[in-house]
């Protein structure tokens, strides 16, 4: 099983994907941690990414996946903000999509209490202007509780694992 968990900065990809690994007994990976270091530059400097900064990044997070999906799966929290981002990283037909939205101010207030992260709270509105909405997987109101985050993704995946079979 891959699942993948999505959204703007600040929204709770790490905690929710976190919480999900830990149930399914997965491996988590926060794809913030495989930025290469010039990214992380650029971020710290308050310099948004673009796509030619993401690419090789989004494709060294789509081998992983196809090497975890061949160990057993694992849970991967990405802001992946564009459907093309998203298209790279669907590396099989069965992987699972959670996204975490949020209103700006909250997300903005949550980003302004984050201590020693790189990605600073400035840069929100160029992460809202680049989100592309999807319109398939589960979409997931983060102002409820991270258990009843939880416990809907859940119902959502059993669903969607029945209908696998």
């Amino acid at each position: 099983m891959i699942l993948i968990v999505t959204g703007v900065s600040g929204t709770g990809k790490t905690t929710i994907g976190q919480l999900l690994a830990s149930h399914f007994k997965l491996p988590f990976y926060d794809a913030d941690g495989f930025h290469p270091a010039e990214n992380i530059e650029k971020m710290s400097n308050g310099v948004p990414l673009d796509d030619s900064d993401r690419i090789p990044w989004l494709e060294n997070l789509a081998a992983l996946l196809k090497k975890s999906q061949q160990e057993g799966g694992a849970v991967l929290a990405c802001s992946a903000l564009k459907e093309a981002y998203r298209k790279m990283l669907q590396v099989d037909s069965d992987l699972f999509w959670i996204h975490l939205k949020g209103e700006k101010q909250l997300i903005w207030d949550r980003m302004l209490a984050r201590k020693n992260h790189y990605m600073k709270a400035g840069m929100l509105d160029s992460q809202f202007e680049t989100w592309e909405e999807p319109n398939y997987g589960l979409k997931l109101d983060i102002n409820l509780s991270p258990e009843e985050m939880i416990a809907n993704a859940l119902q959502y995946l059993e669903k969607e694992m029945l209908k696998l079979g």
